[in-house]
């Protein structure tokens, strides 16, 4: 099973950045633990500040994969055309976000992409990613 977790902008800095919000582990480092954990699987990561490039990401593997896993960060928000790459593929994907995004500032309680995903999970840290797997397995 291939499964591709897509990271957008600013999430380059996870371990850095808002420690209190994110955590201080770079995504990096989780996604060992998760290639790790699920050894069976076909596990890839790319991120991304670009909006145009997740989206050719997503046009590249949205037709072959098994499912997406995707953290849009702020383009959650703002992103029509992450929205309609995510409409236009076969593969299923999931949103995730490792805040709760409904507890934050009022703009980022919308999300753009959660109705053409086949699920979201929010507000579990890291774990969000890990939920995610286990939803499309």
């Amino acid at each position: 099973m291939k499964i591709l977790l897509i990271n957008g902008p600013n999430l380059n800095l996870l371990g850095k950045r808002e420690k209190n919000i994110y955590g201080d582990l770079s995504f990096d480092d989780y996604f060992k633990t998760l290639q790790t954990k699920y050894p069976q699987l076909d596990l890839s990561y790319y991120q991304s500040n670009i909006e145009g490039e997740l989206i050719d990401k997503i046009h590249e593997v949205g037709f072959d994969y098994d499912g997406i896993i995707i953290n849009a960060g702020a383009y959650t928000h703002t992103s029509v055309a992450i929205r309609d790459a995510i409409a236009g593929v076969k593969t299923p994907v999931i949103e995730v976000h490792i805040s709760n995004i409904l507890t934050r500032e009022n703009f980022r309680h919308e999300s753009l992409i959660g109705p053409v995903c086949v699920g979201s999970i929010m507000g579990f840290g890291l774990d969000s990613y890990r939920l995610g797997i286990e939803s499309l397995l």
